[in-house]
């Protein structure tokens, strides 16, 4: 699956429209195709602030639009520039709740000219869905979207 998504990222990075439409694009695609993707979105950091600001997503509608560092999952890797994979979102005591139905969730930093900029969140209906595959492909993600930041 991860292996026929890639050059379809690289399509639409490589494609002649805005990059927030790439980035909006890219949240469609994954959303649709990777069966334990049922919310996706780009965070960035928001101008000199210690804070996320959503960017483009897919999926339900959130009221978490800016996120401090540090808090939940998506602000721990606003500050650890590492990986975070949370196969019980129940289990994690910094974890911010967008939805009852939410299981798991990864999120995994975009770094442009080695500077952590934002991340991808992928939330996840499905109890421990996600593997190392998830982890790589999501890297590779991020690398295609640094092309265009």
């Amino acid at each position: 699956m991860f292996s026929a998504l890639r050059p379809k990222v690289s399509c639409i990075v490589d494609s002649n429209t805005s990059a927030d439409a790439k980035m909006q694009a890219i949240c469609e695609i994954l959303k649709a195709e990777v069966p334990h993707y049922d919310w996706v979105g780009f965070y960035f950091k928001n101008g000199d602030k210690r804070e996320l600001k959503l960017g483009s997503y897919a999926g339900a509608p959130t009221d978490h639009t800016i996120i401090p560092y540090g808090k939940g999952i998506c602000g721990q890797v606003a500050e650890s520039n590492q990986n975070f994979v949370v196969p019980d979102v129940q289990a994690q005591d910094n974890y911010i709740a967008c939805s009852i139905t939410v299981k798991a969730e990864i999120v995994v930093p975009l770094f442009v000219n080695g500077e952590n900029i934002g991340q991808i969140d992928i939330d996840s209906n499905t109890p421990d869905p996600f593997t190392k595959a998830d982890e790589r492909f999501l890297e590779f993600v991020n690398f295609e979207v640094a092309k265009i930041l």
